[in-house]
């Protein structure tokens, strides 16, 4: 009798997907010292939060360049592995990778583009 064997747990184009997403997560956390989010919500407490995430903001960056370089290798994986990578978690990589990249090398321009968003 054959058995098979069967893999069940979380593909590695989900495991991509996952990684852009916490790195997007820790890029706007980061960038929040700068451009609070839900002011009207937040409205209370957002100066001490502000400060913190002020403080914390290489350690977020950071966090999001190895979230990224994770993602990257987690889709070198599966390429290598002869599995096709999916549409959605390569461009979740991708926009991932870029707004990354802006926020470490242009922070500003990232903080105003947002203002401008939430002006309207």
């Amino acid at each position: 009798m054959k058995t098979d064997i069967t893999h069940v747990g979380p593909s590695r184009n989900g495991r991509t997907a996952i990684t852009s997403v916490a790195a997007m997560a820790s890029v706007i956390a980061a960038s929040s010292c700068c451009l609070p989010i839900l002011p009207f919500v937040f409205a209370a407490s957002l100066a001490g939060s502000s400060a913190v995430l002020t403080a914390l903001r290489p350690y977020l960056l950071g966090a999001s360049v190895l979230f990224v370089a994770y993602g990257f290798y987690q889709a070198w994986q599966s390429r290598r592995c002869s599995r096709r990578p999916n549409m959605v978690s390569s461009a979740l990589l991708w926009v991932s990778a870029f707004f990354v990249f802006v926020s470490i090398f242009f922070p500003q321009v990232l903080a105003n583009a947002a203002a401008n968003l939430l002006a309207r």
